[in-house]
């Protein structure tokens, strides 16, 4: 008894640690709640602390080189000391526990044989017997069930080892559990080969035909088959939008757990779209699909806590989420970079038609193929730069832009054979990975002084890619590149002095040089700068300003893509499927989709939103976009206010969101407005004053402003005038002027002679008049009256 009391104790203990470290990774996966453990954690060092020899325990996260130890080689020693001479003491003691440990739990579990499950023949001539592993069937051996032999394709297995000597045999499942898998097989078969069709194709009508597959494999109840096939109808690509059908689809996945399913329901309990609105079972859906893992229903937490949506504001938390999600794209970046994102803004493009949107014309496009064609390298490699990023209407296409750089690098282009390195560094379906290559281009590159060369030379001795490990010349590379003004150099310099590689780690100096490739728009820049902030690494922690670095990095996000799927809907007059795209990324914060599914509802384009509700929504979505600093929104939510649209009429709070709007964006247009409620009295006492002076800054403040605003002032003085006119008593202000002060004690000679000279000028001028008159009647000479010629009179 003794003996199994040990063994029960032993194993509640060994299953107490095994829960205890599962829930421990479930925590650490979901939430990453350690402010100080983060992917920057490596252990704080002073500046004076000079780290030797970096060649082991390093690690490298998100394009930066990490300290597994931040130790001294004396704190080392010192601590190895420390722990032999402990060692030395508790060495038997250890050796007598760990055998008498581990004798007690072999004896005890050969005792309990705890065995795993063994499987038992159904039905055939051994129904109820176990099925034997291995078994014997046409001379091979199986180690598991198999359908071979069975055209039926249900699996069996055999009793004994000889099948065929003893002929015992028995189904592994029950004809329904067979029919079932079948199914699931083929549902998985449709599946992939519409996923094939999907991934190889970039025409619409394959990518049509891929859907087809999908939705027959959608409906064999295919997990996966269904999430796309539900978000395509949500959407409408390529399949008709149907928000009712998705809806259904969305629920059930929701019922057999997928987090994407729960994510999605969630945004339409948010956005009102096929139900009715509801913020508490969205938010509930939110974080049950952020339990599970989807990155967007992290995001979405992330700004509803940023922002106190539905919950109550909590920077921590928005911390937590946007941090998990800004970890997954920094390690998802490469070298030569991540994809562009388009924020292109329709209300923008409808008030200034001519005002670029960052997308290049076909027509532009296809002049500089013809120059690259012609052998102009500048156009070779700004092409090939397109199409190694994509954005600006050029998808993205490693093929072509490997094509244009080698022509460009064929001629001699420096920036071309550095960027042919990256693409051979970072390796593709089109471009072998070879350290060698690239090293190749790196060095042909950087001896003629370009940046790009320089820093890939730098990121091959900093991590050792075809050539030894050289901190000192990594160091050396990246300085020549950052002061050309080049990020990725900006960036490894900045991580360099952060982790002390190669130089006395300096946290200032990594700040800065974070700081210039962050401006230079790079995505690990602001990561970088996110953990320094979120730890309070070389600077004061500031949680809000953490999150919105952290924000900035995860809106670069794969799923950022769906903003140029949602304009190119917009383009193509599909406003319906682009207003729920929008919808959807306004959900995870981004700014200009909640500007673009506003314009979009305030121009009553989208039909899948009742009239009644158009304003509404609206207004919330430029109420979200005004708060993160979009100066049209603020402008448009004093128009709602002000006119009534989607609330009640109220000039105060149009007056001051017009104010908020001037004060801190200094718009023209709401300097205007506010010259204008000044004016008439409006939400604010009227003072004609005031008014001008806001017209008068409207104008300052853009040349665009000056016409209205003159006309304005013009109106303004009349107005004045009048009201002058009518609070004076002329014949009081007559009796109070004394002329003798004004003009003197002569005045009234000086006005005689006025006077005088004055009628003088008009007798002489009417002489002049009665003289000139005859002369010129004697003067002209008598024309006799007669008809003009036939040919000469006008017809009739």
């Amino acid at each position: 008894m003794g003996r199994r009391a040990r063994l029960g104790l032993a194993l509640h203990f060994g299953l107490a640690l095994c829960l205890a470290a599962l829930w421990a990774g479930v925590l650490a996966a979901a939430d990453e709640e350690g402010n100080q453990d983060e992917s920057l954690e490596s252990k704080t060092l002073s500046a004076e602390d000079q780290v030797k020899d970096h060649s082991t325990g390093t690690r490298v996260v998100a394009g930066q080189i990490f300290l597994e130890s931040g130790k001294t080689d004396s704190q080392s020693k010192d601590e190895e000391n420390f722990h032999s001479q402990e060692e030395e003491k508790e060495i038997s003691l250890d050796e007598l526990n760990s055998l008498e440990m581990s004798n007690l739990l072999n004896k005890d579990l050969e005792e309990a044989e705890i065995q795993s499950p063994v499987l038992t023949a159904i039905g055939g001539t051994a129904d109820g017997e176990p099925c034997h592993f291995p078994f014997l069937f046409l001379e091979k051996e199986y180690a598991e069930c198999t359908a071979d032999g069975r055209e039926d394709g249900r699996l069996w297995c055999a009793t004994t080892y000889d099948y065929k000597k003893d002929q015992k045999w028995g189904f592994c499942e029950t004809e329904e559990q067979s029919n079932k898998r079948r199914q699931m097989q083929e549902a998985e078969d449709v599946y992939q080969t519409g996923m094939k069709i999907l991934n190889e194709s970039s025409k619409k009508a394959q990518k049509k035909e891929a859907y087809q597959y999908l939705l027959k494999a959608a409906d064999m109840n295919h997990t996966k088959a269904m999430e796309k096939v539900s978000y395509a109808l949500l959407f409408g690509d390529y399949l008709k939008q149907n928000i009712q059908s998705s809806k259904e689809l969305f629920e059930k996945l929701t019922e057999e757990g997928s987090p994407k399913g729960q994510m999605a329901l969630g945004f339409l309990y948010a956005s009102g779209l096929g139900v009715n609105s509801s913020q508490a079972k969205a938010l509930v859906y939110y974080t049950f699909g952020a339990l599970g893992g989807n990155l967007i229903a992290h995001m979405i937490l992330g700004y509803r806590y940023w922002a106190g949506i539905g919950v109550l504001q909590s920077c921590e938390s928005a911390l937590t989420h946007y941090r998990l999600v800004a970890n997954h794209v920094a390690s998802d970046i490469s070298l030569t970079g991540g994809t562009v994102v388009q924020r292109i803004r329709l209300a923008d493009e409808v008030e200034n038609p001519g005002m670029a949107s960052g997308m290049l014309e076909e027509d532009l496009i296809q002049y500089y193929q013809f120059l690259a064609e012609k052998g102009d390298v500048q156009a070779q490699v700004g092409l090939g730069q397109l199409h190694l990023h994509g954005g600006r209407g050029v998808e993205q296409n490693h093929q072509r832009a490997f094509e244009y750089f080698n022509q460009a690098a064929n001629a001699g282009n420096s920036h071309a054979m550095a960027f042919l390195g990256k693409m051979y560094s970072e390796g593709s379906d089109v471009v072998p990975q070879s350290n060698e290559t690239a090293l190749q281009y790196f060095k042909k590159a950087a001896d003629m002084g370009n940046p790009v060369g320089q820093s890939g030379l730098g990121m091959a001795y900093l991590y050792g890619r075809g050539v030894p490990v050289n901190y000192e010349l990594a160091l050396k590379y990246f300085q020549k590149a950052a002061e050309q003004g080049w990020v990725d150099g900006q960036l490894q310099l900045g991580s360099m002095y952060y982790n002390g590689i190669g130089v006395k780690r300096d946290y200032k100096q990594a700040l800065k040089y974070f700081n210039l490739a962050s401006q230079g728009g790079h995505i690990l820049a602001f990561y970088n700068l996110a953990q320094m902030h979120a730890t309070g690494t070389g600077v004061m922690r500031s949680c809000h300003t953490a999150v919105e670095l952290f924000k900035n990095v995860c809106e670069r996000g794969r799923w950022s893509e769906r903003l140029m799927t949602a304009y190119n809907s917009y383009k193509d007059g599909d406003s319906n499927s682009a207003v729920v795209q929008y919808l959807l990324l306004a959900e995870q914060g981004y700014e200009v989709a909640q500007s673009n599914a506003a314009f979009i509802l305030d121009q009553k384009e989208a039909s899948i939103v009742g009239e009644n509700e158009t304003y509404p929504r609206a207004l919330l979505h430029w109420n979200r976009a005004a708060s993160q600093g979009y100066t049209v929104a603020r402008i448009k939510l004093g128009d709602y206010h002000f006119y009534g649209f989607g609330t009640d009429v109220d000039y105060e709070t149009a007056f001051i969101h017009y104010r908020l709007a001037s004060e801190q964006q200094h718009s023209a247009q709401a300097m205007f407005n506010l010259g204008y409620m000044h004016e008439k009295g409006l939400g604010i006492k009227q003072d004609i004053h005031l008014a001008k002076r806001f017209y008068d800054m409207a104008a300052e403040a853009s040349p665009d402003a000056q016409v209205p605003v003159f006309l304005a002032l013009c109106k303004l003085g009349v107005i004045y005038s009048l009201q002058y006119v009518r609070e004076i008593n002329i014949r009081e202000v007559f009796s109070h002027i004394d002329m003798d002060q004004l003009l003197g004690p002569e005045w009234d000679l000086y006005l005689m002679t006025i006077i005088a000279l004055l009628l003088g000028t008009i007798i002489a001028y009417r002489q002049r008049q009665h003289q000139a008159i005859p002369r010129a009647a004697g003067l002209r000479p008598a024309v006799p009256q007669q008809e003009p010629p036939p040919e000469h009179q006008p017809p009739q």
